[in-house]
């Protein structure tokens, strides 16, 4: 997953009328970006996990811990990524989150890129 520059790596204070520009709501809205937050999560954890299969051993022996620079390295770098619900806020106020609002009766959409 790509990551944008301009997210910032701690919280920052927000307008919540901003939120509310595109859905005329701030809950539906918090609500889009829930959901986009868990979609980040699941793909930054299944990246994290794709790479660190790599250093995966078949050995359960627990005197033979091996520390591996690359894969301390990786984990570093994901530690260091901006939060989901950070990066999920950013793509919301910069439209990029597609999202549909259901008719009355039909089951809710899910939010995505």
């Amino acid at each position: 997953m790509k990551t944008p520059n301009n997210v910032p790596a701690s919280i920052v204070t927000r307008n919540l009328s901003e939120f509310a520009d595109q859905t005329g709501n701030v809950y539906e809205s918090l609500a889009i970006i829930s959901k986009r937050a868990n979609q980040i999560s699941v793909t930054l954890k299944e990246e994290l996990n794709s790479k660190l299969a790599e250093f995966a051993t078949t050995v359960d022996n627990l005197e033979e811990v091996f520390e591996n620079r690359e894969q301390i390295e990786i984990s570093k770098y994901y530690e260091r990524l901006p939060k989901p619900t950070n990066l999920a806020v950013e793509e919301f106020l910069e439209g990029k989150v597609h999202f549909s609002m259901p008719a009355e009766g039909e089951t809710p959409a899910r939010a995505a890129e």
